[in-house]
């Protein structure tokens, strides 16, 4: 994906790119791509490639779900800032809490922030585990390729607010729902929306699903 082809899609998308939103995900192309020579942060480099797999991918949420309508957003598992940092680029209005289990990774996420001039946005070193001790909740929970989705929404439902939504970026997830279907049960969770498409290579399949509790 050439940076036109990003701005086209990304305007499909219902979003504006500006010369500053360019400017701040080319910062953190360069930032990863240099940064990974010595830590393991993405297997993906080719730069039409970041744009795709990871920049564009990051803002398919806006396809499914309106985020100028949330407050806060917790990234669990953010990896090195996918989707949180790309997200918070494009929707200021978003508090952002990113959490990652490894220290390398939340200290390049927080320099990135700070070189981006970010605020409201932060990445802690922490597990999903420690902020449901905590009693933390959001109006938005977001994992991309993290964990099986029975595991995942141990870790993520207890984080959303009453009346917010885990939304979980995946590929193909038939085989993963049907076997979270008794876990969902048990806690009176179901999925409220559920959306299938391609990403525009036409070959990765994406899913996004909404997860939300019963009243």
């Amino acid at each position: 994906m050439t940076i036109e082809e990003f701005i086209k899609e990304v305007e499909k998308l219902g979003l504006k790119v500006t010369n500053k939103e360019l400017s701040q995900l080319d910062i953190i192309y360069n930032t990863l791509i240099n940064t990974n020579k010595t830590m393991n942060l993405t297997r993906i480099t080719d730069k039409e490639d970041v744009y795709l797999k990871h920049f564009y991918d990051s803002l398919t949420l806006a396809k499914f779900y309106d985020l100028n309508k949330a407050q806060t957003l917790c990234d669990i598992g953010t990896g090195a800032g996918f989707p949180g940092l790309v997200l918070k680029i494009f929707y200021p209005n978003l508090d952002i809490t990113l959490v990652d289990s490894l220290q390398k990774r939340v200290n390049y996420l927080n320099k990135l922030i700070e070189k981006l001039n970010l605020k409201g946005i932060k990445a802690y070193h922490n597990r999903a585990e420690d902020l449901i001790k905590q009693n933390k909740k959001f109006d938005i929970v977001t994992a991309r390729a993290v964990a099986s989705l029975p595991k995942l929404l141990l870790w993520t439902m207890p984080l959303v607010n009453k009346n917010g939504s885990f939304l979980a970026m995946k590929g193909n997830v038939e085989e993963e729902l049907t076997s979270a279907k008794d876990i969902m049960k048990k806690n009176n969770w179901y999925v409220n929306k559920k959306e299938v498409f391609h990403l525009p290579n036409k070959e990765d399949i994406r899913t996004i699903l909404e997860i939300k509790n019963k009243a």
